[in-house]
């Protein structure tokens, strides 16, 4: 909740836009790897699973930092979110070094800085955007989510082979630390509007998860969460096995999310209009079932483009979906459910990305097991009508 004095106010978007570049960066240097698994596992002499988890310790940090990384910035809001900003240029500098140790370290040094960023959303709409342009700037900072994953795709497609990694790292390096002195600079004058209640309200969390439909969300958010994360971190060395090469991988990885940003432009809005969230969130977990049985059953390049396309323009348009459910429900509570929301999905990253990082020398059980956790849900959004309305 913000001053009223704050509708008639005149917003400042430049703290909104390298806001969206540290967004991006933080995507950026958590998917690296993920166009490039085996390339890089043969590189630093690792097994495929071990570069599994330079992006797996991201949404398990993510679990254990979401709630205190709310608090800090819900307390020391430029502090906390300057913070995150300059430690995600920090690991993806460490990450440098170019052996596997260093390149842990500047992950794990990200991961930590990643939920200081994303949980900042709201925040920062609220403290420099006038109230008639706050739903464009969460739109925008959301929006930038997707640009960072799209940004680590064109890298992995277009220096795929094991000699042009470390040119993908200083790229990844520079623009993360660009982000964050852009970030500094356009938060050096202070916010058009302050918050009502500056400080933690220690009774969110309970109003938050008080609330049947969050709690429902947040079972529902492990599902779509964790199959995108385990194939966002493995598809590449799932679908090595038949024929396709690191780089059609990485392409097809990025058209998904290509197709995931147009989806999230355009269905959100149309959904909202109807009040179908149940309806789409039901036929994005269907999709996402059958396009994972097909790269199971048949796996081959032109499945996994149609396959995977059709599963990133559904499933991606699912979070901001969700999201605005949680913002129309909540209220005051929002951002803390909205956190609730995050935490929850990047558990069932972990779990499930953990799961097939177990099966990525069998494609066929790995892909399977993803349309069947995918399927599992499409219960669950479906009940959703009922709490919707």
């Amino acid at each position: 909740m913000v001053d009223k004095q704050a509708v008639g106010l005149r917003s400042r978007w430049a703290p909104i836009a390298a806001y969206s570049l540290v967004g991006a960066a933080t995507q950026l240097v958590w998917l690296n790897f993920a166009g490039v698994t085996t390339v890089a596992a043969t590189r630093y002499d690792v097994s495929e699973t071990a570069i599994g988890w330079l992006a797996q310790v991201f949404p398990l940090l993510y679990v254990v930092l979401a709630i205190p990384a709310g608090l800090l910035l819900d307390r020391w809001f430029r502090a906390a979110l300057l913070t995150g900003a300059f430690l995600t240029a920090a690991g993806a500098l460490i990450r440098l070094g170019d052996t596997y140790p260093w390149i842990l370290a500047g992950q794990i040094l990200a991961s930590i800085a990643q939920p200081l960023v994303l949980n900042a959303v709201t925040g920062i709409t609220g403290r420099y955007l006038a109230v008639k342009d706050r739903p464009t700037g969460i739109a925008t900072g959301t929006a930038s989510i997707f640009a960072g994953m799209m940004i680590a795709f064109v890298l992995s497609s277009i220096f795929a082979s094991s000699n042009q990694i470390p040119v993908v790292l200083v790229l990844s390096a520079a623009f993360a630390v660009a982000a964050a002195f852009a970030l500094l600079f356009t938060l050096r004058r202070p916010p058009v509007a302050k918050p009502v209640a500056p400080r933690p309200d220690r009774n969110a969390l309970r109003l938050a998860w008080s609330d049947p439909l969050i709690r429902r969300l947040c079972v529902l958010a492990l599902f779509p969460f964790g199959v995108f994360v385990a194939l966002t971190t493995f598809a590449q060395a799932l679908l090595e096995p038949a024929g396709v090469p690191a780089d059609t991988a990485s392409t097809i990885l990025l058209v998904n999310v290509v197709a995931g940003v147009i989806g999230s432009a355009a269905i959100p809005i149309l959904v909202a209009r109807r009040q179908a969230q149940s309806a789409l969130l039901a036929l994005s977990l269907t999709a996402t079932a059958l396009g994972c049985a097909a790269l199971a059953v048949a796996p081959s390049t032109l499945t996994a483009f149609i396959a995977i396309t059709i599963i990133g323009l559904l499933l991606l348009p699912a979070l901001p979906v969700v999201l605005e459910l949680v913002e129309r429900r909540t209220g005051q509570a929002e951002s803390t459910a909205a956190g609730l929301i995050w935490l929850s999905g990047n558990l069932g990253g972990l779990l499930v990305a953990t799961a097939v990082g177990l099966l990525v020398d069998h494609p066929t059980a790995a892909f399977t097991l993803l349309a069947a956790i995918a399927l599992v849900a499409v219960p669950g959004a479906r009940a959703l009508r009922h709490s919707t309305t």
